[in-house]
């Protein structure tokens, strides 16, 4: 294979990887239509909140803290290894998580799920980034973009049509197969590849990111667990982690062959694309976790129909995505990425205009202008971090891509979803005296909570859910404020810092210069 040309199998290899991920996320998006199942003392396994909330935490915790571990372990070890047992890890979690018998098991199952889910994530980008040429990596990442926006709206239909026909736990075991056929698929045609250069492995750093991302995260996922950022629980962990991480950069800087060199985030081109991936994913998230429960509680639709509405999104990321590439040869990164943060940041902003009965049609315009705009800046900062370092530390950039991801729309589930929280427990505070003492609790903590009381109370639960969908969608107004604020923050980010064209025409990663041999080495 000639060092320019790419692998010759890359386009199958790209088809593999989308499906390998498609687990992944898969599963992610499954479980939201499938908490309330799980909640049920009779068809579920009679979760409590606090259990739902760890059986999602879990996976998170587990899943960010190790995510640049493995990208590391990628890089060092073989990309192709780290996939595979991340696939077999994943799979294992999900039949243990389909037939655990209480809330616990459930707990412990997700968790070792998002281990395999850290090894799968940062090794299919970076499989991806070795086998295809510089010229032709945006489109391919621009389709691997584009796979992950059809598995966000395929999770919620497949979770709402196996809850309609089967157990809770089917929402799990879908994985498995999926996981049998991308072991094969994988064995049979990815090429494995990893860093030629024999370095150290770095365990001090390593093991300073880990304790730091999951100290990070613990304090972040706090946040939606008391509601609050003001909060011991929250602020310590929090200080905790960025100390270590902070440590980390400290450490990084000063040792000869480091996990990850701390002097990629002099590269413009890579501190802004790494910031603005955060900051959509924090805009984002937050907003896609408060849709859910707009969609099944104010509205009330099925899980399946929840599930179909998410589609003009995910036909959006799928539509444009693959063209993002394109559109940055034609205009630069700069332009398109200015141009995408400012559509987000008013497509969120008119979130802040949908109430209780707004046409639903109108919703889906948003959520499909909303899908197209994140498709123009996501793939093209991928690309832009991938190309910013060597190619044998491909797996270190793509973990550090997916932990901003991660931590990102963890932050911005968590902080919007407090904000969201603390408008609806305050508009709700005078609305539930006239409720006996022990239900006021639960009704005035949440929506889902008010909509388990109202169901039980006839003409008075009606009214009920009336001021509770007010108050629910008076708090999603000040969220949907909140996240465009934050992707504003984004516009002037890309638009001062991105570099222009004559960056984008002549990309060209960190470090020493890439040798051809070295290249074959990495890809064969």
């Amino acid at each position: 294979m000639e060092a320019h040309t790419g692998h010759p199998r890359r386009w199958q290899i790209l088809g593999v990887m989308v499906f390998s991920l498609l687990a992944v996320v898969l599963d992610n998006t499954i479980l939201n239509v499938a908490i309330k199942t799980i909640a049920d003392p009779v068809q579920g396994l009679g979760a409590t909140q606090s259990q739902l909330e760890w059986a999602m935490n879990s996976y998170t915790l587990v899943f960010a803290g190790l995510l640049f571990t493995f990208g590391v372990l990628g890089d060092r070890f073989g990309r192709k290894k780290m996939l595979l047992i991340g696939m077999v890890l994943f799979g294992l979690a999900s039949l243990a998580s389909a037939y655990a018998q209480d809330p616990t098991q459930l707990i412990v199952a997700r968790a070792l799920m998002g281990l395999g889910g850290a090894a799968i994530m940062p090794a299919t980008l970076a499989i991806i980034s070795n086998v295809f040429p510089i010229h032709e990596r945006g489109k391919a990442i621009g389709i691997w973009a584009g796979g992950v926006g059809i598995a966000v709206a395929i999770g919620p239909i497949t979770g709402g049509i196996l809850l309609a026909h089967f157990w809770w736990g089917s929402v799990f075991l879908v994985n498995v197969p999926i996981v049998i056929l991308s072991l094969i698929l994988n064995t049979v045609l990815v090429p494995d590849s990893k860093d030629p250069n024999k370095v150290g492995l770095d365990p001090v750093g390593v093991l300073l990111s880990i304790i730091g991302l999951i100290a990070l995260v613990y304090g972040i996922v706090k946040i939606s667990d008391l509601g609050t950022v003001v909060d011991v629980e929250v602020i310590v962990p929090t200080l905790v982690g960025l100390v270590i991480l902070a440590g980390f950069v400290w450490y990084e800087s000063r040792i000869s062959h480091p996990a990850f060199d701390v002097r990629n985030f002099r590269n413009a081109g890579f501190s802004t694309a790494i910031a603005s991936v955060g900051l959509v994913f924090f805009a984002a998230m937050g907003v896609m976790f408060f849709l859910a429960f707009y969609w099944q509680i104010v509205r009330g639709f099925t899980p399946l129909q929840s599930g179909a509405l998410v589609l003009p999104f995910a036909a959006a990321q799928l539509i444009f995505a693959p063209q993002s590439a394109k559109m940055v040869a034609k205009y630069g990164s700069k332009a398109v990425g200015t141009v995408a943060m400012a559509v987000i940041a008013v497509a969120l902003a008119c979130y802040a205009l949908v109430d209780v009965d707004t046409p639903v049609w109108l919703i889906l315009i948003l959520g499909f202008v909303q899908g197209a705009a994140m498709a123009n800046i996501l793939p093209p900062a991928t690309t832009a971090i991938m190309n910013s370092l060597p190619r044998e530390k491909a797996g270190v950039g793509s973990s550090m891509s997916n932990v901003v991801r991660q931590v990102g729309g963890t932050l911005g589930i968590a902080v919007l979803g407090a904000v969201l929280s603390a408008s609806y427990r305050g508009d709700m505070e005078d609305k539930v005296a006239a409720l006996p003492e022990q239900l006021r609790g639960p009704v005035s903590e949440s929506i889902s909570g008010a909509a388990g009381v109202a169901e039980h109370l006839g003409a008075q639960g009606a009214r009920l859910m009336d001021a509770a969908n007010g108050a629910f969608v008076s708090g999603m107004h000040l969220a949907a404020l909140g996240s465009a604020v934050v992707a504003l923050v984004g516009v002037i980010v890309v638009g001062v810092w991105m570099p222009g064209r004559t960056a984008d025409a002549a990309p060209a990663p960190t470090g020493e210069p890439e040798k051809p041999e070295k290249k074959e080495a990495a890809v064969a």
